[in-house]
């Protein structure tokens, strides 16, 4: 069935909108696009009433024909297959509105667009840290509709997390962070399953029984300075991507992932990085510069930002619409020049002590 688009003709083209940012220009001298736009615009159809409704319209074609005509339609992501274009039930339909919409913009006959929100409610995310970046990541993750989550933080609410970490309240002071967010991703949505995992994490074994059923790993650790380094090998180990986020400059933000196999791991970042003990102004420089990192100076704004990049990368592994935007790349995006992200593309360390651990794919599969 044809999409959510319009048209007109001019001379003889036609100029088809289904995104208000772009128009398709199609050269359409017999009126034979607008007659099938037309009899697509009346509902599904197969093959055959598509011909039998354009010979009502004088246009004499094959099932052949109209088969070649709607591939090329689709091609353009003009058409869609009816089945599976919403889910079939009154309350997701609903509550999924705005995300079967989005999808729509990427579906096409071989993907209905409510493939991409099952892909969603199957998914099993680990999400590490539930403050700044992670509380934001939670909601949005909780508004994609992920089936089910695992939480994981060891802090409590502080009067001083008000500023950047909206799902807490003044009554939450004193309370576990990630059994307050647990409690929040019930009262939003029964649906998703949620478990909340009290937990500081140092050591790979601290991940061990967090990531055997994970799809992804998402968020990030910041109670010590190697956390990420920690997760990234747990990941690149057990073969699930992970994507992260944070602050590297008092007005940036990023988001990095690694796609085990096929990118750069967040240790191949390290490779080139200047030794810290060295008595030399890069090694010194980058010291400072770690040092600083410890003084959270995130407001709301950036932190939900940095929440949403990171749950719009785990959106991509999930369910395929786009391939992963940050996968071995660091994204930067700095206030002083209106946020223009800036793509850093991370060297692939072919000595990489942890990319050696990737498991080898499955049989007839390439990495």
């Amino acid at each position: 069935m044809l999409k959510e688009c319009a048209w007109e003709t001019l001379d003889n083209e036609i100029l088809v909108v289904s995104d208000p940012c772009e128009a398709i220009t199609l050269a359409d001298p017999e009126g034979h696009i607008e007659a099938l736009l037309s009899e697509l615009g009346r509902g599904p159809r197969t093959a055959i009433e598509l011909c039998h409704g354009l010979a009502g319209r004088g246009v004499r074609v094959t099932e052949g024909d109209v088969r070649a005509a709607v591939e090329g339609l689709d091609s353009l992501g003009l058409v869609e297959n009816a089945d599976d274009r919403w889910l079939g039930d009154h309350w997701a339909d609903g509550r999924h509105f705005s995300n079967l919409t989005f999808f729509g913009t990427f579906s096409g006959i071989e993907r209905p667009r409510a493939g991409y929100l099952r892909s969603l409610s199957d998914a099993r995310v680990l999400v590490l840290g539930v403050g700044g970046a992670g509380s934001s990541l939670v909601q949005c993750l909780a508004g994609l509709g992920v089936g089910a989550m695992t939480l994981v933080d060891r802090d409590d609410v502080e009067p001083r997390n008000f500023a950047r970490q909206f799902l807490y309240r003044r009554e939450d002071i004193g309370r576990s962070k990630v059994d307050r967010a647990a409690e929040w991703v019930r009262d939003y949505d029964p649906d998703i399953e949620v478990r909340a995992v009290n937990r500081w994490i140092s050591r790979l074994e601290d991940l061990s029984d967090l990531i055997a059923d994970v799809d992804l790993i998402a968020g990030g650790i910041d109670g010590f300075r190697d956390g990420n380094l920690v997760v990234n090998e747990a990941a690149v180990r057990a073969g699930i991507p992970f994507v992260t986020g944070g602050s590297p400059g008092r007005t940036q933000v990023m988001y990095a992932s690694v796609d085990p196999g096929k990118s750069a791991c967040i240790q191949c970042d390290e490779a080139d990085r200047p030794d810290e003990t060295e008595k030399s102004a890069a090694g010194i420089g980058q010291r400072l510069a770690q040092d600083m990192r410890s003084n959270n100076f995130l407001i709301g704004p950036m932190a939900m930002q940095i929440g949403s990049l990171i749950a719009y990368e785990a959106l991509r592994y999930i369910t395929g619409f786009e391939p992963p935007h940050a996968a071995g790349a660091r994204i930067v995006l700095d206030l002083r020049n209106g946020m223009i992200p800036e793509r850093v593309p991370v060297v692939r360390d072919p000595d990489c002590r942890v990319c050696r651990h990737v498991p080898s794919p499955p049989e007839g599969k390439s990495p």
